[in-house]
């Protein structure tokens, strides 16, 4: 069956899932963050089949997330670099972390963590702010429809 295509919804949260709804993007895109480049690196890492692996990256770089380089090591081969777009994907994966932290680990259950390189401490928790500064919930929020 052939998922439906929100590309072209009013909604900012079913356009962004059109692109990157599916969980092997996401968990690229984790990887890509954490400096996998090599098809190699990503194979390894989710254990896809090359054929699947290779139709989500395509997609990524379709859809202007990551861009293929070629490789410093063998020219003849290319890397998977994540564009500015990409990059911003950091906000959601690490909401998608601290939610995941939160809401699906016991008390004393191993699990990776995502840490400041200088500080060694984890990021802070990602908090919704007004413009100023108020802490957010979702009762304090509504939709409108605007123009871009």
């Amino acid at each position: 069956m052939r998922r439906k295509s929100f590309g072209h919804a009013r909604c900012p949260v079913a356009r962004s899932l059109d692109t990157i709804g599916d969980w092997w993007t996401l968990l690229l895109v984790r990887d890509a963050l954490r400096g996998a480049c090599r098809f190699s690196d990503f194979q390894q890492s989710l254990g896809l089949a090359k054929n699947v692996l290779s139709t989500r990256l395509r997609k990524l770089v379709d859809d202007g997330i990551m861009r293929l380089e070629p490789s410093h090591l063998r020219p003849d081969r290319n890397e998977y670099h994540l564009t500015d777009k990409g990059r911003r994907l950091l906000v959601v994966i690490l909401a998608l972390r601290q939610w995941g932290q939160e809401q699906l680990f016991q008390d004393g259950e191993e699990m990776s963590e995502m840490i400041d390189t200088v500080t060694g401490a984890p990021p802070q928790p990602l908090r919704v702010l007004a413009q100023d500064g108020r802490a957010l919930v979702p009762e304090d929020m509504s939709l409108r429809v605007t123009i871009r």
